[in-house]
Protein backbone atom coordinates (compact mmCIF):
# COMPACT_ATOMS: atom_id res chain seq x y z
CA UNK A 1 0.00 0.00 0.00
CA UNK A 2 1.29 3.66 -0.75
CA UNK A 3 3.13 5.02 2.48
CA UNK A 4 1.63 8.30 3.61
CA UNK A 5 3.56 10.88 4.89
CA UNK A 6 4.11 12.64 9.00
CA UNK A 7 4.87 16.20 8.97
CA UNK A 8 6.90 16.36 12.68
CA UNK A 9 6.89 19.83 14.20
CA UNK A 10 10.08 20.69 16.69
CA UNK A 11 9.68 23.70 19.08
CA UNK A 12 7.86 26.81 17.95
CA UNK A 13 10.10 29.78 17.80
CA UNK A 14 11.11 30.94 20.88
CA UNK A 15 14.58 32.73 22.49
CA UNK A 16 16.84 29.67 23.40
CA UNK A 17 19.46 30.92 25.52
CA UNK A 18 23.11 30.08 24.30
CA UNK A 19 26.62 31.20 25.52
CA UNK A 20 29.45 32.20 23.78
CA UNK A 21 32.90 30.45 23.48
CA UNK A 22 36.01 31.42 25.49
CA UNK A 23 39.73 30.21 25.13
CA UNK A 24 41.00 30.23 28.50
CA UNK A 25 42.55 27.43 30.53
CA UNK A 26 45.85 25.80 30.31
CA UNK A 27 46.62 23.47 27.25
CA UNK A 28 45.88 20.11 26.70
CA UNK A 29 48.96 17.87 27.81
CA UNK A 30 49.62 14.27 26.93
CA UNK A 31 47.52 12.64 29.06
CA UNK A 32 43.79 12.68 28.38
CA UNK A 33 42.03 11.93 31.75
CA UNK A 34 41.34 14.27 34.01
CA UNK A 35 43.63 15.73 36.46
CA UNK A 36 42.58 16.03 39.92
CA UNK A 37 42.97 19.61 39.54
CA UNK A 38 40.72 19.92 36.33
CA UNK A 39 37.99 16.91 37.64
CA UNK A 40 37.57 19.56 40.67
CA UNK A 41 37.14 22.12 38.23
CA UNK A 42 33.65 20.76 36.95
CA UNK A 43 31.40 22.27 39.30
CA UNK A 44 33.37 26.06 37.90
CA UNK A 45 32.84 25.71 34.33
CA UNK A 46 29.21 23.96 34.72
CA UNK A 47 28.67 27.38 36.88
CA UNK A 48 30.18 29.55 34.39
CA UNK A 49 28.24 27.64 31.39
CA UNK A 50 25.04 28.06 32.89
CA UNK A 51 25.94 31.71 34.12
CA UNK A 52 26.86 32.72 30.36
CA UNK A 53 23.41 31.10 28.81
CA UNK A 54 21.77 33.03 31.37
CA UNK A 55 23.36 36.16 30.99
CA UNK A 56 24.40 36.30 27.16
CA UNK A 57 20.56 37.35 26.06
CA UNK A 58 20.02 40.14 28.44
CA UNK A 59 23.64 42.28 26.89
CA UNK A 60 23.90 44.29 23.81
CA UNK A 61 23.50 42.07 20.65
CA UNK A 62 23.22 38.75 22.74
CA UNK A 63 20.22 37.52 20.42
CA UNK A 64 22.43 38.16 17.45
CA UNK A 65 25.35 36.12 19.01
CA UNK A 66 22.55 33.29 20.29
CA UNK A 67 20.79 32.71 16.84
CA UNK A 68 22.90 30.47 15.66
CA UNK A 69 22.89 27.97 18.51
CA UNK A 70 18.96 28.68 18.18
CA UNK A 71 18.94 26.64 15.53
CA UNK A 72 21.54 24.57 16.88
CA UNK A 73 18.72 23.31 19.38
CA UNK A 74 16.08 23.00 16.68
CA UNK A 75 18.39 20.90 14.74
CA UNK A 76 18.63 18.78 17.95
CA UNK A 77 14.72 18.32 18.24
CA UNK A 78 14.33 17.38 14.91
CA UNK A 79 17.50 15.11 14.25
CA UNK A 80 15.46 13.03 17.24
CA UNK A 81 12.47 12.66 15.03
CA UNK A 82 14.18 11.94 12.26
CA UNK A 83 16.74 9.54 13.63
CA UNK A 84 13.87 7.54 16.13
CA UNK A 85 12.11 7.25 12.68
CA UNK A 86 15.35 5.54 11.03
CA UNK A 87 16.07 2.87 14.06
CA UNK A 88 12.46 2.24 14.09
CA UNK A 89 12.48 1.21 9.77
CA UNK A 90 10.55 4.18 8.75
CA UNK A 91 11.74 6.78 6.04
CA UNK A 92 13.36 10.10 7.23
CA UNK A 93 12.77 12.42 4.37
CA UNK A 94 14.41 16.04 4.96
CA UNK A 95 14.44 18.41 7.76
CA UNK A 96 13.56 21.77 7.36
CA UNK A 97 14.71 24.70 9.73
CA UNK A 98 13.33 27.81 9.23
CA UNK A 99 14.19 31.25 10.43
CA UNK A 100 12.14 32.04 13.75
CA UNK A 101 13.67 28.86 15.23
CA UNK A 102 11.50 26.49 14.41
CA UNK A 103 11.31 23.56 11.86
CA UNK A 104 10.28 20.10 11.26
CA UNK A 105 11.42 16.97 10.05
CA UNK A 106 9.08 15.00 6.91
CA UNK A 107 9.47 11.06 7.63
CA UNK A 108 7.42 8.85 5.47
CA UNK A 109 5.92 5.16 6.69
CA UNK A 110 3.48 2.75 5.55
CA UNK A 111 -0.30 2.92 7.03
CA UNK A 112 0.59 -0.37 8.60
CA UNK A 113 3.08 1.31 10.96
CA UNK A 114 1.98 0.81 15.00
CA UNK A 115 0.49 3.59 16.97
CA UNK A 116 3.44 2.83 19.64
CA UNK A 117 6.12 4.00 16.37
CA UNK A 118 4.33 6.77 15.12
CA UNK A 119 4.34 7.78 19.46
CA UNK A 120 8.20 6.98 19.65
CA UNK A 121 8.98 8.85 17.12
CA UNK A 122 6.91 12.17 18.21
CA UNK A 123 8.54 11.51 21.41
CA UNK A 124 12.28 11.04 19.63
CA UNK A 125 11.84 14.97 19.08
CA UNK A 126 11.80 16.58 22.58
CA UNK A 127 13.71 14.07 23.95
CA UNK A 128 17.09 14.57 21.51
CA UNK A 129 18.29 17.61 23.25
CA UNK A 130 18.46 16.22 26.52
CA UNK A 131 20.13 12.77 25.29
CA UNK A 132 22.63 14.98 23.99
CA UNK A 133 22.61 17.62 26.64
CA UNK A 134 23.81 14.62 29.07
CA UNK A 135 26.23 13.00 26.76
CA UNK A 136 28.13 16.74 26.00
CA UNK A 137 28.12 16.65 29.84
CA UNK A 138 29.44 13.40 30.51
CA UNK A 139 31.84 13.78 27.95
CA UNK A 140 33.68 17.18 29.59
CA UNK A 141 35.15 15.05 31.84
CA UNK A 142 38.17 14.58 30.09
CA UNK A 143 40.15 15.28 26.80
CA UNK A 144 39.91 12.23 24.74
CA UNK A 145 35.50 12.12 25.44
CA UNK A 146 35.71 16.39 24.34
CA UNK A 147 37.26 15.62 21.47
CA UNK A 148 35.10 12.72 20.56
CA UNK A 149 32.13 14.48 21.06
CA UNK A 150 33.10 17.42 19.33
CA UNK A 151 34.64 15.67 16.33
CA UNK A 152 30.86 13.50 16.74
CA UNK A 153 28.98 16.68 16.50
CA UNK A 154 30.36 18.16 14.08
CA UNK A 155 30.41 14.69 11.47
CA UNK A 156 26.53 14.47 11.84
CA UNK A 157 26.01 18.22 11.31
CA UNK A 158 27.85 17.80 8.26
CA UNK A 159 26.01 14.66 6.90
CA UNK A 160 22.96 15.44 8.20
CA UNK A 161 23.14 18.97 6.01
CA UNK A 162 24.10 16.85 3.06
CA UNK A 163 21.60 14.06 2.73
CA UNK A 164 18.23 15.59 4.97
CA UNK A 165 18.67 19.65 5.51
CA UNK A 166 16.84 21.32 2.95
CA UNK A 167 16.61 24.99 3.81
CA UNK A 168 19.04 27.31 3.10
CA UNK A 169 18.98 28.54 6.32
CA UNK A 170 20.70 25.08 7.75
CA UNK A 171 22.98 25.68 4.90
CA UNK A 172 24.32 28.67 6.27
CA UNK A 173 24.51 28.12 9.58
CA UNK A 174 24.90 24.10 10.37
CA UNK A 175 28.42 24.11 8.64
CA UNK A 176 30.26 26.85 10.14
CA UNK A 177 29.10 25.27 13.61
CA UNK A 178 30.80 22.20 12.45
CA UNK A 179 33.52 23.89 11.43
CA UNK A 180 33.85 25.49 14.56
CA UNK A 181 33.15 22.01 16.49
CA UNK A 182 36.44 20.80 14.45
CA UNK A 183 38.80 23.50 15.43
CA UNK A 184 37.92 23.09 18.88
CA UNK A 185 38.24 19.79 18.79
CA UNK A 186 42.04 19.64 17.34
CA UNK A 187 43.29 23.09 18.02
CA UNK A 188 41.87 24.98 21.25
CA UNK A 189 43.23 24.68 25.00
CA UNK A 190 42.35 22.35 27.70
CA UNK A 191 39.76 25.30 29.14
CA UNK A 192 38.40 26.75 25.59
CA UNK A 193 37.60 22.81 24.90
CA UNK A 194 35.97 21.92 28.33
CA UNK A 195 33.99 25.14 28.15
CA UNK A 196 32.77 24.62 24.82
CA UNK A 197 31.54 20.92 25.43
CA UNK A 198 29.97 22.33 29.08
CA UNK A 199 28.41 24.87 27.42
CA UNK A 200 26.73 22.74 24.45
CA UNK A 201 25.85 20.11 26.88
CA UNK A 202 24.28 22.79 29.24
CA UNK A 203 22.57 24.49 25.81
CA UNK A 204 21.34 21.37 25.12
CA UNK A 205 19.53 20.92 28.30
CA UNK A 206 18.05 24.17 28.45
CA UNK A 207 16.66 24.12 25.25
CA UNK A 208 14.26 21.17 26.21
CA UNK A 209 13.22 22.87 29.49
CA UNK A 210 12.56 26.13 26.78
CA UNK A 211 10.04 23.37 25.05
CA UNK A 212 7.48 23.20 28.47
CA UNK A 213 5.36 25.62 26.82
CA UNK A 214 4.66 23.68 23.61
CA UNK A 215 4.81 20.33 25.05
CA UNK A 216 2.11 21.14 27.22
CA UNK A 217 -0.10 22.50 24.62
CA UNK A 218 -1.86 20.54 22.30
CA UNK A 219 -0.20 22.30 19.13
CA UNK A 220 1.18 25.46 18.35
CA UNK A 221 1.94 27.34 14.92
CA UNK A 222 4.79 26.45 12.93
CA UNK A 223 5.12 27.36 9.28
CA UNK A 224 2.68 29.93 9.15
CA UNK A 225 -0.14 27.16 10.61
CA UNK A 226 -1.43 25.58 13.30
CA UNK A 227 -0.15 22.06 13.79
CA UNK A 228 -0.57 19.14 16.04
CA UNK A 229 2.38 19.43 18.96
CA UNK A 230 4.50 16.12 19.79
CA UNK A 231 2.70 15.56 22.43
CA UNK A 232 -0.16 16.25 20.65
CA UNK A 233 0.53 13.46 18.60
CA UNK A 234 1.45 10.63 21.57
CA UNK A 235 -1.87 11.54 22.96
CA UNK A 236 -3.63 10.99 19.49
CA UNK A 237 -1.85 7.15 19.42
CA UNK A 238 -1.60 6.54 22.49
CA UNK A 239 -4.93 7.27 24.53
CA UNK A 240 -3.36 9.92 27.74
CA UNK A 241 -3.95 13.49 27.31
CA UNK A 242 -1.20 15.02 25.78
CA UNK A 243 -0.15 16.87 29.25
CA UNK A 244 0.76 13.58 30.89
CA UNK A 245 3.09 12.35 27.82
CA UNK A 246 4.77 16.55 28.48
CA UNK A 247 5.07 15.67 31.65
CA UNK A 248 6.96 12.40 31.32
CA UNK A 249 8.96 13.65 28.36
CA UNK A 250 10.35 16.31 30.64
CA UNK A 251 10.71 13.61 33.72
CA UNK A 252 12.72 11.14 31.61
CA UNK A 253 14.91 14.62 30.37
CA UNK A 254 15.72 15.81 33.49
CA UNK A 255 16.13 12.43 34.77
CA UNK A 256 18.70 12.26 32.05
CA UNK A 257 20.61 15.43 32.42
CA UNK A 258 20.50 15.37 36.66
CA UNK A 259 22.29 11.66 36.05
CA UNK A 260 25.11 13.01 33.96
CA UNK A 261 25.54 15.91 36.50
CA UNK A 262 25.74 14.10 39.74
CA UNK A 263 28.48 11.97 37.81
CA UNK A 264 30.22 14.99 36.97
CA UNK A 265 30.15 16.96 40.13
CA UNK A 266 30.58 14.02 42.34
CA UNK A 267 34.53 13.28 40.35
CA UNK A 268 35.08 16.96 40.96
CA UNK A 269 34.00 16.82 44.32
CA UNK A 270 37.07 16.80 46.82
CA UNK A 271 38.01 13.66 48.38
CA UNK A 272 38.82 13.60 52.00
CA UNK A 273 42.07 11.09 52.44
CA UNK A 274 41.58 7.90 54.34
CA UNK A 275 43.10 7.13 57.47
Amino acid sequence: MAGWMDQLRGKPAEQSIQPARFDIGPSIGPNIGPSSKSAQDHPGWLMLAAAAVVLLPNIPFGNYLIYPFTILSTWFHEMGHGLTAMLLGLDFQKLVLLENGSGYAMVSSPVSTSALAHALVSAGGPLGPALVGSAFILASQNAKARRIALVSLAAILILSTLIWVRSALGWMILPPIATAALLIAWQANEGASRFAVQFLGVHAAISMFAQWGYLFSSGAVIGGSHQTSDTGAIADRLLLPHWFWAAAIILAGTGMIAASLIRVLRIGAPRQPSH
